[in-house]
């Protein structure tokens, strides 16, 4: 449990998000966001109330809500579509799960850690996800219908006339340029970063393989100038 200081760091964070000024502009508690949510009909997660928490910065309750509530939201932003007041809750629990990872908050690590194999897939073929990944034991939260897609995968891609898609390990290729382009943005934004304190053991894996990825692209570049100097 996080002491009241550290509560109130977390919600100074939130608030001094460049961001913020431009999501929450007030609340009239008509509930518009909440009756239209879909995640609303399925958790115990409601938009008014993170909006209503910000708007009386409650930074107990805030605490709170960012160990469970924050990550039930689809990021729909029907919620900001729909408010009278031009509020973005959907906005507002995007700048909380960015506070949560850069407080290497519990509740991060827990929801984002069985994403760390969609992350590796990324960075090493350049594919979030590939046919090989939709399995049942692998995402459980996508439903039953999801034991509709087991089978021979590699039987059922060749029904796919693109040859790049008959494959089970990607989706598609990705060139060794477009790659590291990539590790180079995800660098600038944060996004390396932000792995590397939800997920130490993962970063290490994903930093070595990016450097590797790296000395290839050099290798490659020297390997062209020589083809054009002869």
């Amino acid at each position: 449990m996080a002491t009241y200081a550290e509560m109130q760091q977390i919600y100074d964070d939130i608030r001094g998000d460049f961001r913020y000024d431009h999501e929450l502009n007030g609340c009239l508690n008509c509930g518009i966001c909440t009756a239209t949510c879909p995640s609303a009909q399925f958790y115990d997660y409601s938009p008014r109330e993170i909006v209503q928490l910000l708007w009386t910065e409650n930074v107990e309750q805030i605490y709170d809500a960012m160990q469970e509530k924050i990550w039930a939201c689809a990021q729909c932003m029907t919620c900001a579509a729909r408010c009278p007041f031009k509020n973005s809750p959907g906005g507002l629990v995007a700048i909380m799960r960015e506070v949560a990872i850069k407080h290497e908050m519990q509740s991060a690590k827990d929801v984002l850690r069985p994403f760390g194999r969609v992350m590796l897939k990324l960075i090493t073929t350049g594919n979030q996800l590939s046919p090989d990944m939709i399995q049942p034991d692998h995402f459980p939260d996508w439903g039953p219908n999801i034991q509709k897609v087991e089978g021979d995968l590699r039987i059922l891609r060749k029904a796919i006339p693109v040859k790049t898609l008959q494959t089970v390990e990607t989706a598609w290729e990705v060139s060794l340029k477009t790659s590291v382009e990539m590790y180079t943005i995800w660098e600038m934004t944060g996004v390396l970063k932000s792995l590397e304190l939800m997920d130490e053991n993962l970063f290490d894996v994903i930093e070595d393989f990016i450097d590797e990825k790296r000395e290839d692209y050099e290798d490659w570049l020297e390997e062209q100038e020589e083809d054009d100097d002869d």
